[in-house]
């Protein structure tokens, strides 16, 4: 009896699979150097970020496993859903006693001890149902004011939502993935070089009217100005990618993330794997996200219709737009925003809300899969001569029938 044939991915679908998993590795440990020491010495026995870590990493897992199996068919009937609660748990996160603050910032609900953060939610809403909207509607891209409504003001809603809280980060993340969607769909160059200026003097004026977000923008053009106030951070940031060099201090030799270096667990991560482990680790963690970026267009690519190309295309710009935002904002090369690093900062919404829509990519990819290979041409039975067809019929059968044909004749 024949062994059943294992299902065969593309090398799309591997490396993208690949890729995420070294990337949850390498978070694992790093959230562990980053925060054990700090937490021993403030009384803890070291493992509980890790321990969150995992357990929201686990759950991500599961969500990312089950998406990939059929995440698709259900992300495109529930996509009105996910968008309508999406905005209400944003308008919640104003509602007092519903709401968390933490560092003067609103961006939380908590539910017991549990807090989760739902602008991430909406970071995933936004990408989905912008690919609907622009497989659908091919044609209203062609001009801004049809653009408008609804779907600019959907999108506009959802940014002004998510940077009054104040998450000026997030917005500009949803506000580069609507411009990558917008390029890979199709649109005009004019078009997108008015929603690009427009999009440019929003976020310029956002910067310089709130003191905490003009005084962060001064602190990047030169942090060491104030390297005890508002540039603490960026500067602290800068020594521990510096103190590494090219091979880094070692696994958990890292100085700058006792007490040193805020956020050493979340946004600033990169800066504690850049002193532990140089030039060298920081480089293969770009390495990896190269991967999802080449593995994601890929998958673009080779999709079936054009709102899977688009699905696909827009997950890949979110994840990677988000980590090279925050590798340049720890590098001093952008303005801090204090978005979490894909995948290895410890971050609950983050790492399930991103591992939910990496479900919905790999379902993408194998699903590209099953199309070669139904249009794929039947194979051949083995053993078969290389012109067997030609034998049975064909000018080769006739020949060989005018040759007995003239034999019996000769013989008669």
């Amino acid at each position: 009896m024949a062994e059943p044939r294992r299902r065969q991915y593309p090398v799309e679908h591997n490396l993208l699979l690949t890729a995420t998993l070294c990337l949850l590795a390498f978070g694992a440990v790093m959230v562990f150097s980053a925060t054990s020491a700090p937490n021993v010495l403030d009384g803890g026995d070291g493992t509980g970020y890790l321990v969150k870590y995992l357990a929201y990493g686990a759950v991500g897992l599961l969500v990312m496993q089950i998406l990939a199996r059929g995440g698709l068919d259900i992300v495109r009937r529930f996509t009105p859903v996910l968008l309508g609660v999406a905005f209400v748990l944003l308008i919640a996160v104003k509602v007092p006693g519903i709401g968390v603050e933490v560092n003067g910032a609103q961006r939380w609900i908590g539910v017991g001890p549990l807090t989760f953060q739902p602008s991430e939610i909406m970071k995933l809403a936004i990408v989905i149902y912008m690919a609907q909207f622009l497989a659908e509607r091919p044609k209203r891209m062609n001009s801004v004011k049809t653009l408008v409504s609804p779907l600019l003001i959907v999108v506009g809603a959802a940014c002004l939502l998510i940077a009054s809280q104040p998450d000026l980060g997030t917005a500009i993340i949803i506000g580069f993935t609507t411009l990558a969607l917008l390029l890979i769909a199709g649109a005009p160059m004019g078009v997108l070089g008015k929603l690009l200026g427009s999009a440019g003097l929003i976020v310029a004026l956002a910067a310089f009217l709130e003191p905490y977000r003009r005084a962060r923008l001064m602190s990047f053009l030169d942090p060491w100005a104030d390297a005890g106030g508002a540039g603490f951070q960026a500067v602290q940031g800068q020594i521990a990618v510096g103190s590494g060099g090219l091979f880094g201090l070692g696994p958990g030799q890292s100085v700058q993330k006792i007490h040193y270096l805020p956020e050493a667990h979340t946004d600033f991560i990169l800066a504690v794997i850049g002193e532990e482990l140089g030039l060298i680790g920081i480089l293969a963690l770009l390495t990896l996200y190269g991967l999802i970026a080449y593995a994601g267009l890929r998958t673009a690519k080779g999709a079936r219709s054009q709102y899977e190309r688009l699905l696909a295309a827009g997950i890949t710009s979110l994840i990677v737009g988000q980590a090279l935002l925050n590798v340049f904002a720890v590098l001093g090369l952008a303005p801090l925003t204090g978005e979490p690093l894909p995948f290895v900062s410890n971050g609950s919404t983050s790492i399930t809300v991103l591992l939910a829509a990496m479900g919905v990519l790999l379902n993408i990819a194998s699903r590209g899969a099953l199309q070669l290979r139904a249009v794929a041409p039947p194979e051949k039975a083995q053993g078969s001569p290389p012109h067997a067809d030609r034998d049975r019929s064909g000018g080769n059968g006739r020949a060989r029938g005018a040759r007995s044909g003239g034999r019996r004749r000769a013989a008669g």
